[in-house]
């Protein structure tokens, strides 16, 4: 038997069913008001009234951080109303109600079943009627909605609240995260048009390796070994990339070639950082408060930092004025340290530096910056999401020092693209170019060898 009419009073004319619930706590909380499943209300009308009766009913204190004891609460009273108002539903129509009205009480909503699906690593929430989620690196519209704007910003408060921040008129714009790690950004209107809108990048909770990388060819072997040994041979490394190009997932996984006994600083607007050596000390940027006040930056934790005796300085990302003390950094003792950047190729990378060193605000000549750039960073890695989705280290390319006012690079692993096959995919292959980095005679005194046919510029390794 389907959703059926319950036996019971209807509302007075013109009343709506589930005006003016009664207050919690009186005997009649749960009788005074009741609803009316008639045979053509559907299944999510009648979710939502027993939802807003549920809200009503429930301590808007409920201390949220006991998942077991809250679910058992919601369900009580679910049931009680359910009983007091004769609402007659299957058992998978239960289930499937409950379900979805705990999500809206004590998880994120209609987007809890994405973040449980480990095939989801991307959430987009396009206001209340449009949400994506990205599965393979492919872009895919699902069949989910919240209610209306409200429903999604009843979400976003929860996610930001216990991080004692804040989203409205005000301060439209947020980023936050999710207690297993996943990073948060909204922005509501009017600066959204659409509507609230969320995007979540998803923790991912197995760790990859450089193996893994190798496996779902997003580099060779070679250029694994050859990232290894920089690593370890303490290569100040630049990972740069588009949005959503894998550069955060690279840089975890060149971490772990860090050895244990270093002791390394982590600096992020937002942890991600999944490092598995145990002296690691993990700074994160705040923002200001209600009153604008107490705002900590980036530059502020790197510059903090470097009084931590920190041995590696790793740097989630760098964009704006704390990259020149990230160079400073670099140049200063840190040998090994690492960050990520935005930039399509190694060239704009150099370019993108130097404009962010000028956003520290000090009056430095172009031709003293690029110096900078040329004696602290020795390694740029191009992470690349390519058409079909894949992500590949498409270029690593040595910084070898300066000509002129210009700073010479020359790439030493490159991507080159063949063709496209007949599922759509990107063949093409992964290539050293047969040049030498500079910096690889002091990876013996270190006892760290390379096979030497590894630069050789007739290798190639097909994907």
């Amino acid at each position: 038997m389907s959703l059926l009419k319950r036996i019971g009073a209807t509302p007075a004319p013109g009343e709506s069913a589930a005006a003016s619930p009664a207050r919690p706590g009186t005997p009649s909380a749960v009788t005074s008001r009741p609803m009316v499943a008639r045979e053509d209300d559907t299944f999510t009308e009648i979710k939502l009234r027993v939802q807003n009766r549920l809200i009503s009913e429930l301590d808007p204190k409920l201390d949220l951080s006991n998942k077991a004891k809250v679910r058992k609460q919601v369900e009580d009273a679910f049931q009680a109303i359910l009983d007091g108002e004769s609402i007659v539903l299957t058992r998978s129509e239960r289930q499937r109600m409950f379900e979805s009205i705990e999500a809206d009480i004590v998880g994120l909503g209609p987007i809890e079943q994405l973040l449980l699906d480990t095939d989801v690593s991307e959430i987009m929430v396009n206001g209340p009627k449009q949400i994506y989620v990205e599965k393979q690196g492919k872009l895919i519209r699902t069949d989910i909605t919240f209610s209306n704007d409200e429903h999604v910003l009843r979400i976003i408060d929860r996610i930001v609240a216990p991080l004692g921040r804040r989203v409205d008129e005000s301060s439209p714009m947020v980023d936050a995260r999710l207690p297993d790690g996943s990073r948060v950004n909204a922005i509501i209107r009017p600066l959204a048009l659409n509507g609230p809108t969320v995007t979540i990048r998803k923790f991912r909770k197995d760790k990859l390796t450089i193996n893994d990388l190798v496996r779902f060819g997003s580099m060779s072997q070679e250029m694994a070994d050859f990232l290894g040994a920089c690593v370890k041979a303490r290569t100040n490394i630049v990972v740069a990339g588009g949005t959503g190009s894998g550069k955060t997932t690279l840089l975890n996984v060149l971490s772990n070639f860090i050895p244990e006994d270093e002791r390394i600083i982590t600096v992020e607007n937002a942890a991600e950082l999944q490092l598995q050596q145990d002296h690691v000390v993990s700074l994160e940027s705040r923002p200001p408060n209600v009153e604008g006040r107490g705002e900590i930056t980036i530059r502020d934790l790197v510059i903090n930092s470097l009084r931590m005796r920190p041995e590696r300085i790793i740097v989630g990302e760098c964009r704006g004025g704390e990259t020149l003390d990230m160079l400073q950094a670099m140049n200063t003792g840190h040998d090994g340290s690492m960050t990520t950047i935005h930039a399509n190729t190694p060239r704009d990378a150099v370019g993108r530096i130097e404009t962010m060193c000028l956003m520290a605000g000090m009056d430095l000549p172009a031709r003293a910056i690029r110096e900078q750039i040329a004696s602290a960073v020795q390694l740029f890695v191009q992470q690349s999401r390519l058409k079909d989705g894949s992500r590949k280290v498409t270029q690593i390319t040595e910084v070898s020092g300066m000509e002129g006012d210009v700073v010479v690079m020359q790439d030493i692993f490159v991507f080159e693209q063949t063709g496209i096959d007949e599922r759509g995919r990107i063949i093409g292959q992964l290539r050293p170019t047969g040049v030498r980095p500079k910096f690889i005679e002091k990876f013996e005194t270190l006892n760290i060898f390379l096979p030497p046919n590894i630069f050789g510029a007739g290798d190639r390794f097909s994907f």
